[in-house]
């Protein structure tokens, strides 16, 4: 008699942005195979619609600093469910190789023989900028863009702050709200006083708000307009280059500031 089982593979799963109708075709075949999604806080809740009924959903990402898993328990959990159900679906905010340690877990699955594949998706630093009409890149403003983290693993603000903050390239900061103050000061150590700055919190979603400013106000900027983490940060002269834009989403965006 022929078996049934099912063989065991990861699929890592790019959900991008937020806005759920920026997901690629791909994804959302994967996620219509799914036996088991294990997705992140940041992952639009639409998408889970794309599921099959009988698909097991497990909430595994973090809010407010609460861990629903520890990675190492993510990482169990992948190869456990790969192991008894067939076909895990491992579903991520933004592109899962930018900052999504999807590559991570592809490598811990690996090593017990779990068929992974990888499904980029729409990276949240060049989306949630362009939504608001922001080029990474135009003649005239910016030739490259740095994408950092604000955070790193020892949860100090990373090096390439202030490598970027030396060059022209527009700076596009994930996971940096925590840390403004000291980005901040980097910018003003290199005479930068009056570069623009954009904060965009919960980009290409209905709760968008975004908060503009330069160097100088941008902190004034956030405390006025209440702005906070999911936000992302993003530096350069292409700020006030931003082109204009029929509106996308039904939104209020908070008051432009300089």
């Amino acid at each position: 008699m022929e078996s049934t089982k099912k063989i065991p593979k990861l699929t890592v799963v790019g959900a991008g942005p937020g806005d759920p109708d920026l997901i690629t075709l791909k994804a959302i075949k994967a996620i219509e195979s799914a036996d088991v999604i294990l997705y992140d806080a940041l992952v639009n809740d639409a998408l889970l619609g794309y599921a099959s009924n009988d698909t097991e959903l497990i909430f595994v990402g973090k809010r407010k600093g609460c861990y629903a898993y520890q990675q190492e328990q993510i990482n169990e959990l992948i190869v456990s469910r790969a192991k008894s159900h067939g076909h895990v679906v491992r579903l991520k905010g933004g592109d899962p190789f930018i900052f999504g340690r999807g590559a991570e877990e592809i490598d811990y699955a690996r090593q017990f023989g779990l068929e992974t594949y990888v499904v980029p998706g729409i990276s949240s630093s060049f989306a949630v900028p362009a939504y608001q009409g922001i080029p990474l890149t135009k003649r005239d403003a910016s030739e490259s863009f740095w994408v950092i983290t604000g955070t790193t693993k020892s949860h100090q603000l990373s090096n390439d702050v202030k490598l970027a903050a030396q060059s022209t390239a527009t700076v596009v900061i994930l996971m940096g709200m925590g840390k403004l103050s000291e980005i901040v000061q980097v910018f003003k150590a290199q005479n930068k006083h009056e570069i623009s700055v954009a904060i965009i919190q919960n980009g290409t979603t209905e709760n968008e708000k975004v908060g503009f400013g330069i160097i100088n106000t941008i902190e004034k900027v956030v405390e006025e307009n209440q702005l906070s983490s999911p936000a992302i940060i993003v530096i350069g002269d292409v700020v006030k280059k931003r082109v204009a834009l029929s509106s996308v989403l039904n939104k209020v965006n908070a008051e432009i500031s300089y």
